[in-house]
């Protein structure tokens, strides 16, 4: 470490605003107070942790799940600072763990970059848990000092002396705040580190849970390279080894990893300081445009476009590309619905043309790989062209002349798409008996019959040329690709409609994985619902009730007494029910039950697509031996 770094210590943590509103108004804070919100709590201190790691200073961190669901973490790094603040004549540790804002992130002397909720983090955990415990070693000795909801419950005490330095936290998440659930889930905190850890790489980030005994390492010195390896370990790649791009200009590093597959869809991730830009940014525009035209370039020079010919779209040489760009940026802006889209302007430029120099050398240097990667490109150019011919038989037509809209459907009268719902119905004799059933004034059914495609498998000219895909297509009246436009959409409530057994559960997965791969924003805004009709009929003396699952079933058994006569009738599929049966169990805004499919994690959620859906058989059969032990409702 040389001699000029700046110091961390007590002149550089800068206090901001008190923290009595955190407790009253939590949501602000952490999101929610949601099994979401929960979570938020470990990534805020484990956040810390890394902003050290990102200093230099840090080389391990542990997260440790107690019995109790009490969260400890411990890193290597400086400790956090313990003499006097001057300003509020409390030592310093006292003031970042009760002090909103207070941290060493705002004056741009203690961190040059930070993740996080910038420095709002410790003292928001601490205010929103039932008991938090700070262990700091620095300076030769073992400080500590514990807080009940915020409150410190005893002066810094030195409990020993050390020649190590680090931070331990242990905090106890309050279930007066937390009322949903205070469990916290390991795969949720799985997945973000080893996200955290492909995102740094060569820190080694423990995760242990102490109620189960399972427990995982993770250290990647490939870091988003590794990450690239990993999306892609389900699919057949075109080039074995991740093209990569590392350096950093005007105090912002970039990274940049990826690697093309066979796959027909583009997986894109963008990080800003650790954070998921979801909703992309400057950083990701310029990757793509760099990508463009690099490819564009190098197409023309080795004469696979003639001059004559369009350059290749954007789409066209994303088709089947996997890739990872993180920016670590001083003083990011975010912007954006969910603050999850980087705003900094001077990124671009310099992601564009550090990105492009190196992409340039891969494709010169590496004949016959760009020749694999230009081929799947122009391949996607063709099949766009068909996809644009195909998109046209999909479009309504003008109002004079008949509504296109698919003959199947049962529109529904109200043109308000915020109260009007579609229906999508398996199978036409329960499309029949929801057209009779549902309120014709906001509720419209479109029955399938059969099976749709399986999207995943197959080019968006393929996809548009089945029928039952054009005639949902058609019914939302969004478009598709190019044209999708969410505001268009003619039903703010899409509701799945499957039989209950295996047929069901396979047509409601090609569903989603159609909605997922080619109509994402719908999916983003809440409007794929899931219908949940019960499973059970129960009958006695005259008296209906149904039930959704066999414990409701026993439950409501149980409810007549001993020796009592009924009836039970098990649903196998929705043609069993009447008209007036489907509106009352699962149709009936009053009485229904549906689920909101919502995407709490995208790159998980792509990994379960690739999984179900892909060619691949391997992975598939994995998790089938994984998960068989916790199959319910086997259908043999």
């Amino acid at each position: 470490m040389s001699m000029n770094q700046p110091t961390y210590d007590e002149s550089q943590i800068q206090v901001l605003e008190g923290l009595e509103a955190v407790r009253k108004r939590p949501g602000m804070y952490i999101g929610s107070t949601s099994v979401k919100g929960l979570h938020h709590l470990v990534w805020e201190v484990v956040d810390n942790s890394i902003d050290e790691a990102l200093a230099g200073y840090c080389t391990q961190i542990q997260v440790i799940v107690h019995e109790d669901n009490s969260v400890t973490v411990i890193d290597n790094g400086r400790g956090i600072p313990v003499g006097e603040n001057t300003k509020l004549k409390k030592s310093t540790l006292e003031v970042v763990m009760t002090v909103l804002h207070a941290g060493g992130k705002f004056g741009g002397g203690g961190y040059k970059v930070s993740g996080g909720l910038h420095g709002v983090g410790i003292s928001v955990v601490n205010a929103l848990s039932e008991k938090v415990i700070v262990t700091v070693k620095r300076d030769g000795h073992i400080y500590q000092q514990e807080y009940r909801r915020g409150v410190p419950q005893y002066e810094i005490r030195t409990i020993g002396e050390t020649e190590e330095t680090g931070t331990k936290t242990t905090f106890s998440p309050d279930p007066e705040i937390f009322t949903e659930t205070t469990v916290f889930e390991y795969n949720t905190l799985l997945t973000r580190i080893r996200e955290l850890a492909f995102l740094n790489k060569g820190i080694e980030i423990m995760l242990k849970d102490e109620r189960t005994g399972i427990s995982n390492n993770f250290k990647y010195d490939g870091g988003i390279m590794e990450y690239v390896k990993f999306l892609n370990e389900k699919k057949e790649v075109l080039h074995e080894e991740p093209i990569y791009v590392g350096g950093s200009r005007e105090m912002i590093q970039v990274e940049v990893a990826l690697q093309y597959n066979d796959s027909y869809t583009e997986n894109i991730y963008s990080f800003a300081n650790n954070i998921n830009t979801h909703e992309g940014g400057t950083h990701e525009s310029g990757f793509k445009s760099a990508l463009t035209r690099i490819i564009n370039d190098y197409a023309r020079k080795s004469g696979m476009i003639k001059d004559n010919s369009s350059n290749l779209t954007g789409d066209d040489v994303r088709e089947g590309l996997t890739a990872i760009i993180s920016v670590k940026i001083p003083e990011p802006q975010f912007e954006g619905q969910t603050k999850t889209k980087l705003g900094n302007s001077e990124v671009r430029g310099i992601v564009e043309s550090l990105f492009g120099e190196k992409l340039q050398e891969f494709l010169e240097e590496n004949p016959a790989v760009s020749r694999r990667i230009l081929e799947k490109s122009l391949q996607a150019s063709r099949a766009r062209e068909a996809a644009r011919k195909a998109r046209e038989l999909t479009r309504r037509k003008s109002a004079l002349e008949v509504s296109a809209l698919p003959g199947k459907l049962a529109d529904c009268s109200s043109k308000d798409a915020s109260i009007s719902e579609l229906f999508i119905v398996e199978g036409d004799s329960a499309g029949g008996s929801a057209k009779q059933g549902r309120d014709r004034h906001f509720q419209a059914i479109l029955p399938l019959r059969g099976k749709i495609l399986n999207v995943e498998k197959a080019r968006l000219d393929r996809i548009l040329s089945n029928a039952e895909i054009r005639a949902i297509i058609t019914a939302l009246g969004t478009g598709i690709g190019d044209d999708f436009d969410l505001s268009k959409a003619r039903y703010h409530k899409v509701v799945i409609m499957t039989d209950a057994d295996v047929d069901g559960a396979h047509i409601r997965t090609l569903l989603l994985t159609f909605f997922y791969r080619y109509m994402r924003k719908i999916v983003e805004a809440g409007y794929i619902y899931i219908a949940q009709p019960p499973l059970f009929k129960v009958e006695r003396n005259k008296t209906v009730r149904y039930a959704g699952s066999e414990t409701e079933r026993d439950e409501i058994i149980a409810s007549f007494g001993e020796n009592a006569k009924f009836n039970i009738q098990r649903y196998k599929g929705l043609g069993e029910m009447n008209a007036a049966q489907l509106w009352e169990t699962t149709m009936d805004p009053e009485s229904r039950s549906m689920l909101q499919v919502t995407i709490e994690d995208a790159i998980l959620a792509d990994g379960i697509f690739d999984t179900l859906m892909g060619d691949n058989v391997e992975p598939r059969r994995d998790f089938i031996h994984e998960h068989a032990k916790t199959v319910k409702n086997l259908d043999i």
